[in-house]
Protein backbone atom coordinates (compact mmCIF):
# COMPACT_ATOMS: atom_id res chain seq x y z
CA UNK A 1 0.00 0.00 0.00
CA UNK A 2 1.75 3.35 -0.77
CA UNK A 3 1.60 6.54 1.07
CA UNK A 4 -1.23 7.57 -1.64
CA UNK A 5 -3.30 4.72 -0.77
CA UNK A 6 -6.19 5.55 1.13
CA UNK A 7 -6.88 2.83 3.27
CA UNK A 8 -3.11 3.24 4.65
CA UNK A 9 -4.18 6.84 4.89
CA UNK A 10 -6.69 5.74 6.88
CA UNK A 11 -4.80 3.71 8.94
CA UNK A 12 -2.61 6.61 10.05
CA UNK A 13 -5.14 8.99 10.84
CA UNK A 14 -7.35 6.31 12.65
CA UNK A 15 -4.59 4.52 14.33
CA UNK A 16 -5.43 5.16 17.84
CA UNK A 17 -8.90 4.57 17.83
CA UNK A 18 -8.16 1.09 15.63
CA UNK A 19 -6.03 0.00 17.93
CA UNK A 20 -8.03 0.75 20.98
CA UNK A 21 -11.14 -1.41 19.63
CA UNK A 22 -8.97 -4.38 18.12
CA UNK A 23 -5.93 -4.81 20.67
CA UNK A 24 -8.65 -6.67 23.30
CA UNK A 25 -10.65 -8.47 21.20
CA UNK A 26 -10.38 -12.72 22.13
CA UNK A 27 -9.22 -14.33 19.24
CA UNK A 28 -8.33 -17.62 20.69
CA UNK A 29 -10.81 -20.00 18.79
CA UNK A 30 -8.80 -18.70 15.60
CA UNK A 31 -5.78 -19.89 17.12
CA UNK A 32 -6.52 -22.96 17.85
CA UNK A 33 -6.81 -24.06 14.22
CA UNK A 34 -4.13 -22.57 13.11
CA UNK A 35 -1.44 -23.61 16.01
CA UNK A 36 -2.30 -26.64 15.71
CA UNK A 37 -0.56 -27.07 12.61
CA UNK A 38 2.50 -25.84 13.95
CA UNK A 39 5.21 -27.39 16.21
CA UNK A 40 6.47 -26.11 19.31
CA UNK A 41 8.39 -22.75 19.26
CA UNK A 42 8.07 -22.55 15.28
CA UNK A 43 8.74 -19.31 13.23
CA UNK A 44 5.50 -17.20 12.50
CA UNK A 45 5.42 -14.11 10.27
CA UNK A 46 2.21 -11.61 11.38
CA UNK A 47 1.60 -10.53 7.67
CA UNK A 48 -0.34 -7.09 8.67
CA UNK A 49 -0.80 -7.03 12.60
CA UNK A 50 -2.47 -4.45 13.07
CA UNK A 51 -2.29 -3.51 17.11
CA UNK A 52 -0.04 -6.42 17.77
CA UNK A 53 -2.11 -8.40 19.70
CA UNK A 54 -1.54 -11.36 18.04
CA UNK A 55 1.70 -11.08 18.06
CA UNK A 56 1.88 -10.86 21.42
CA UNK A 57 -0.20 -13.99 21.79
CA UNK A 58 2.13 -15.94 19.93
CA UNK A 59 5.35 -14.47 21.28
CA UNK A 60 3.68 -15.11 25.39
CA UNK A 61 3.52 -18.91 23.61
CA UNK A 62 6.93 -18.73 22.90
CA UNK A 63 6.70 -19.05 18.80
CA UNK A 64 9.26 -17.44 17.70
CA UNK A 65 7.42 -14.46 15.71
CA UNK A 66 8.42 -11.28 13.34
CA UNK A 67 6.20 -8.80 13.07
CA UNK A 68 4.86 -6.70 9.74
CA UNK A 69 2.28 -3.52 9.36
CA UNK A 70 2.26 -1.06 6.51
CA UNK A 71 1.15 1.70 8.54
CA UNK A 72 3.64 2.97 10.49
CA UNK A 73 1.43 5.24 12.80
CA UNK A 74 0.07 1.41 13.73
CA UNK A 75 3.19 -0.39 13.91
CA UNK A 76 4.60 2.08 16.07
CA UNK A 77 1.41 1.02 18.66
CA UNK A 78 1.74 -2.49 17.72
CA UNK A 79 5.57 -2.44 18.41
CA UNK A 80 4.68 -0.98 21.82
CA UNK A 81 2.07 -3.78 22.87
CA UNK A 82 3.56 -6.68 21.74
CA UNK A 83 7.10 -5.80 22.87
CA UNK A 84 8.67 -6.72 19.24
CA UNK A 85 10.06 -4.81 16.52
CA UNK A 86 7.18 -4.08 13.97
CA UNK A 87 8.40 -3.56 10.46
CA UNK A 88 7.05 -1.33 8.18
CA UNK A 89 6.57 -3.18 5.54
CA UNK A 90 3.99 -3.53 2.67
CA UNK A 91 2.56 -6.91 1.09
CA UNK A 92 3.60 -5.90 -1.96
CA UNK A 93 7.16 -5.59 -0.62
CA UNK A 94 7.43 -8.98 0.98
CA UNK A 95 10.52 -10.98 -0.11
CA UNK A 96 11.19 -13.94 2.68
CA UNK A 97 12.55 -16.87 0.88
CA UNK A 98 11.50 -20.58 2.88
CA UNK A 99 11.41 -18.19 6.67
CA UNK A 100 8.27 -19.09 8.43
CA UNK A 101 6.57 -22.17 9.33
CA UNK A 102 3.76 -20.21 9.30
CA UNK A 103 2.42 -17.38 8.15
CA UNK A 104 -0.62 -15.24 10.20
CA UNK A 105 -3.13 -12.52 7.94
CA UNK A 106 -5.56 -11.99 10.37
CA UNK A 107 -7.94 -9.42 8.17
CA UNK A 108 -4.94 -7.86 6.24
CA UNK A 109 -5.11 -9.21 3.19
CA UNK A 110 -8.78 -8.16 2.42
CA UNK A 111 -6.98 -4.68 1.73
CA UNK A 112 -5.25 -6.14 -1.07
CA UNK A 113 -6.75 -5.45 -4.57
CA UNK A 114 -7.94 -8.19 -6.26
CA UNK A 115 -6.09 -8.15 -9.17
CA UNK A 116 -3.05 -7.80 -6.70
CA UNK A 117 -4.19 -11.02 -4.85
CA UNK A 118 -2.55 -13.90 -6.64
CA UNK A 119 0.80 -12.37 -7.09
CA UNK A 120 1.14 -11.43 -3.21
CA UNK A 121 -0.20 -14.80 -2.15
CA UNK A 122 3.30 -16.25 -4.39
CA UNK A 123 4.75 -14.07 -2.28
CA UNK A 124 3.24 -15.11 1.08
CA UNK A 125 3.41 -18.89 -0.19
CA UNK A 126 7.36 -18.36 -1.02
CA UNK A 127 8.22 -16.74 2.39
CA UNK A 128 6.72 -20.09 4.17
CA UNK A 129 9.13 -23.31 4.35
CA UNK A 130 7.71 -26.33 2.42
CA UNK A 131 4.77 -28.03 3.99
CA UNK A 132 4.12 -24.31 6.39
CA UNK A 133 0.70 -23.25 6.91
CA UNK A 134 -1.26 -19.35 6.42
CA UNK A 135 -4.01 -18.17 7.69
CA UNK A 136 -6.21 -15.68 6.19
CA UNK A 137 -9.46 -13.97 6.45
CA UNK A 138 -11.65 -11.97 4.43
CA UNK A 139 -14.96 -10.48 4.87
CA UNK A 140 -17.40 -12.75 3.58
CA UNK A 141 -19.35 -12.03 0.10
CA UNK A 142 -17.92 -11.20 -3.38
CA UNK A 143 -16.21 -8.42 -5.25
CA UNK A 144 -14.33 -5.25 -3.95
CA UNK A 145 -15.52 -1.69 -2.48
CA UNK A 146 -14.80 0.82 -0.30
CA UNK A 147 -16.30 1.56 2.64
CA UNK A 148 -15.67 4.46 5.40
CA UNK A 149 -12.38 5.18 3.49
CA UNK A 150 -11.02 1.91 3.24
CA UNK A 151 -10.81 -0.53 0.26
CA UNK A 152 -12.23 -3.98 0.61
CA UNK A 153 -11.75 -7.50 -1.17
CA UNK A 154 -14.44 -9.63 0.07
CA UNK A 155 -14.33 -13.24 -0.33
CA UNK A 156 -16.34 -16.09 -0.21
CA UNK A 157 -15.69 -19.99 -0.98
CA UNK A 158 -16.25 -19.85 -4.93
CA UNK A 159 -13.88 -16.37 -4.69
CA UNK A 160 -11.22 -17.99 -2.73
CA UNK A 161 -11.37 -21.42 -5.11
CA UNK A 162 -10.62 -19.40 -7.97
CA UNK A 163 -7.93 -17.39 -6.26
CA UNK A 164 -6.37 -20.07 -5.22
CA UNK A 165 -6.48 -21.71 -8.67
CA UNK A 166 -4.11 -18.92 -9.61
CA UNK A 167 -1.58 -19.53 -6.86
CA UNK A 168 -0.44 -23.05 -7.55
CA UNK A 169 1.84 -22.83 -4.31
CA UNK A 170 -1.00 -23.00 -1.77
CA UNK A 171 -3.19 -25.78 -1.01
CA UNK A 172 -6.67 -25.14 1.05
CA UNK A 173 -6.63 -27.31 3.82
CA UNK A 174 -9.86 -26.00 5.33
CA UNK A 175 -12.20 -22.78 5.35
CA UNK A 176 -15.01 -21.98 7.72
CA UNK A 177 -17.43 -19.15 8.63
CA UNK A 178 -17.10 -16.88 11.61
CA UNK A 179 -19.16 -14.16 13.36
CA UNK A 180 -16.80 -10.85 13.99
CA UNK A 181 -15.59 -11.23 17.49
CA UNK A 182 -16.11 -7.54 18.32
CA UNK A 183 -19.11 -6.06 20.33
CA UNK A 184 -21.75 -4.68 18.21
CA UNK A 185 -20.28 -6.36 14.58
CA UNK A 186 -21.79 -9.83 15.54
CA UNK A 187 -23.47 -9.49 12.33
CA UNK A 188 -20.25 -9.43 10.31
CA UNK A 189 -19.12 -12.83 8.49
CA UNK A 190 -15.77 -13.80 7.78
CA UNK A 191 -14.48 -16.43 5.85
CA UNK A 192 -11.15 -17.99 7.35
CA UNK A 193 -9.48 -20.51 5.68
CA UNK A 194 -6.32 -22.36 6.10
CA UNK A 195 -3.45 -22.92 3.41
CA UNK A 196 -0.48 -25.18 2.83
CA UNK A 197 2.86 -24.53 1.29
Amino acid sequence: MQSSDPTLAYYDAEAESFFATTVDVDMSSLYEPFLRQLAEGAAILDAGCGSGRDARIFNERGYAVTAMEPSPALAALAEAHCGLPVEIRRFQAIDWCGCFDGIWACASLLHVPLAELPEIMQRLARALRAGGILYVSFKYGRGQRVHGGRRFTDLDEAGLAKLLCRVPALKLVESWITADRRPDREGERWLNALLRA
